[in-house]
């Protein structure tokens, strides 16, 4: 073999030990092909909520319940009387003046008294011959009470009255009775409307000599009467 082959050889060798670790190198640094490309990689979802943490569902009355009403007997409350004297007493279906009447307590009659209003002023009674209940005061002088009052349940209305009126349309001034209530003229709007109780009531004109009567009224809660003549019988409208 001669020199200059020998040096060929030499200088191929070199260079093939160059050659391998660089390629080496490179298939180190490659990505692996088995990878899946970028866009074919799938987020990952969010697990659904276990069924088996959630409570079964039942319907739940969750209203405040209301207890059963327990009826009064004669042990259940003290022996009370109420009596109507020197005259009837209005039966009235809550315990004030502005309810309506719906009954009456004649003249010496007696009945039971079963509750009382909050302050004591009026008693829920058993109206005779009709099965029913209302309310009469104990401080009118028509009514005479005996027993312990304050010994009776109390009673909270929660229906309350619808308020009345009444309208002078003319242009006298008018008397009103029960009550002695002077009613100015519709010229001295707005002075020309009053609330009444419910009952019955008589108009007479003040205008007039010897006040003549001009209408008597069945006033009851929620009415709104107008006086639309005088004691001369001139008709007027309310403005």
């Amino acid at each position: 073999m001669s020199v200059q082959s020998s040096k060929r050889r030499l200088l191929f060798a070199a260079a093939l030990l160059l050659v391998v670790p660089q390629a080496c190198v490179r298939v180190r640094l490659a990505a692996p092909a088995s990878l899946p490309p970028v866009q074919a990689i799938q987020p990952p979802t969010t697990p659904p909520q276990e069924e088996s943490l959630a409570l079964p569902t039942h319907k739940v009355n969750t209203s405040t319940p209301v207890p059963m009403e327990i009826p009064l007997t004669r042990a259940s409350f003290p022996d009370v009387t109420i009596t109507a004297v020197k005259g009837n007493l209005f039966v009235r279906r809550g315990p004030d003046m502005a309810y309506n009447p719906i009954g009456v307590l004649y003249q010496d009659t007696t009945t039971d008294a079963i509750a009382r209003d909050v302050l004591s002023g009026w008693v829920q009674i058993h109206v005779p011959k009709t099965g029913g209940t209302g309310w009469v005061s104990v401080r009118s002088n028509y009514s005479r009470l005996e027993g312990d009052l304050h010994g009776l349940p109390v009673y909270t209305p929660t229906d309350w009255p619808v308020a009345a009126y009444l309208r002078n349309c003319s242009h006298h001034e008018m008397y009103i009775q029960p009550g002695e209530i002077r009613l100015p003229s519709s010229l001295e709007f707005p002075e020309n409307e009053i609330w009444l109780y419910p009952g019955r009531y008589t108009v007479y004109d003040l205008d007039v000599p010897d006040e003549p009567e001009v209408m008597t009224v069945d006033v009851r809660e929620g009415s709104d009467i107008e006086i639309l003549f005088d004691g001369l019988g001139e008709h007027r409208k309310c403005p």
